[in-house]
């Protein structure tokens, strides 16, 4: 009789078991293509940018006319801020990316010649940042640019909102004319190499 109760107990106990297993491997392919689905909606329509925030750069009487400054944003982006003007408006201010985009050279700002310049190619952008001189110029380039806006005499610049959590932004002594670009003009050469 016992053999009897053991056979009934255990059919209910698989039945359990296997239904069980087949829940989990359901739900597991279902979180599985849930994820993938999601993962390829990203891939295929990106959000737009996330939010913006404005982080402060100076006081404005501290950039005087004619002066720029070197600005590393938190995620380490380079800017250069040029100052045009004696009235502390915002339209006295630009913010340009201090990269150039032709082979990644630090462009400085030339208050003297009213221009930016990169020294890697003698690649000439006007006060707007857009090249009229040297390679940029003929491929039509310009130096991208940042927002700025001032606030009870502040001066500030707009950057990313992930920028603003990893912290301040600060400004760096101009490296000079020979800066830290990526040109291969600028790397040592090897003996016996040829120009």
């Amino acid at each position: 009789m016992n053999e009897w109760k053991s056979e009934r107990i255990e059919p209910p106990r698989r039945r359990l078991i296997a239904g069980l297993s087949k829940l989990a491997m359901a739900v597991g392919l279902t979180g599985g293509y849930g994820v993938f689905a999601t993962l390829l909606g990203r891939f295929l329509y990106p959000s737009g940018s996330g939010g913006r925030g404005w982080m402060l750069v100076a006081p404005v009487n501290e950039i005087h006319d004619g002066q720029a400054l070197n600005f590393e944003t938190p995620s380490g982006s380079m800017v250069v801020i040029a100052r045009n003007g004696r009235w502390g408006e915002v339209s006295d201010f630009i913010a340009l990316s201090s990269v150039c985009p032709h082979l990644g050279c630090q462009v400085h700002w030339e208050s003297h010649n009213n221009r930016f310049f990169c020294p890697c190619h003698n690649g000439v952008f006007d006060p707007q940042g857009i090249a009229v001189e040297g390679p940029p110029a003929k491929e039509g380039q310009t130096l991208p640019r940042f927002s700025l806006k001032v606030e009870k005499g502040l001066l500030y610049i707009e950057v990313p909102t992930e920028e603003l959590a990893l912290g301040s932004g600060r400004i760096v002594p101009d490296p000079g004319p020979c800066g830290p670009g990526h040109d291969p003009c600028l790397q040592p050469r090897k003996r016996g190499a040829r120009a």
